[in-house]
């Protein structure tokens, strides 16, 4: 005996496979701490730009931290190096959009 199906028609298979789309999405973002998108697809997403910003400036933070702590157990030439300053330079034009 056949199963009896979940949806009437196509239709409503296709209007509950978008929604556990959007809620998968949902749910993904929430746990990486990023906020919603906005009702409207043509409002930007300021809130979560400037969030997804902020995160990119925490790491490049730590990042700079561990090639400082890196740089003080290596040479003079190394130290005088631009590696580190460049990282710094991107996380400080990052910090004004913070």
């Amino acid at each position: 005996m056949p199963q009896p199906g979940k949806y009437t028609n196509r239709a409503e298979q296709q209007a509950a496979y978008r929604r556990r789309c959007a809620e998968a999405l949902r749910r993904q973002m929430q746990t990486k701490g990023l906020p919603a998108f906005p009702p409207i697809p043509s409002t930007p997403g300021t809130a979560r730009w400037r969030a997804a910003a902020a995160m990119a400036y925490d790491l490049l933070t730590t990042v700079c931290d561990e090639m400082q702590q890196y740089a003080d157990d290596r040479s003079d030439q190394w130290r005088d190096s631009d590696r580190l300053t460049g990282i710094e330079n991107i996380r400080d034009a990052l910090s004004d959009y913070c």
